[in-house]
């Protein structure tokens, strides 16, 4: 899987208007939780919802995203489907939950 890294928001939207559906994992690479919970989030949108596209965003390096998005604390995890902003969670994430959050989308889409 090839992984995009918005550093715009103009990059960031582009995105999110181009492909049906995507996953945008922001974090820093600072972030002890994330370097549990990132491999897992990729794993699971891999084998699992594989026509989800999948980006990281380094928030040290998209300041703007962060900002435009209201993004106040990592991992925050934004998954859009046709454009718009489905499903944020931020901080705690549980897998399961957001595999079921998902999934709910991705089957009416796919």
């Amino acid at each position: 899987m090839k992984i995009e890294s918005p550093r715009s928001i103009d990059e960031f939207l582009n995105i999110s208007k181009i492909n049906t559906a995507v996953c945008f994992y922001l974090s820093t690479p600072e972030c002890n939780v994330c370097k549990v919970l990132k491999p897992k989030v990729v794993e699971m949108i891999e084998n699992d919802l594989p026509e989800i596209k999948y980006c990281y965003v380094d928030l040290n390096e998209a300041k703007e995203i962060s900002g435009q998005l209201s993004v106040f604390s990592v991992p925050t995890i934004l998954v859009y489907f046709e454009g718009k902003e489905t499903i944020r969670v931020s901080r705690n994430v549980h897998l399961e939950e957001l595999r079921e959050q998902i999934e709910r989308y991705y089957k009416m889409i796919f």
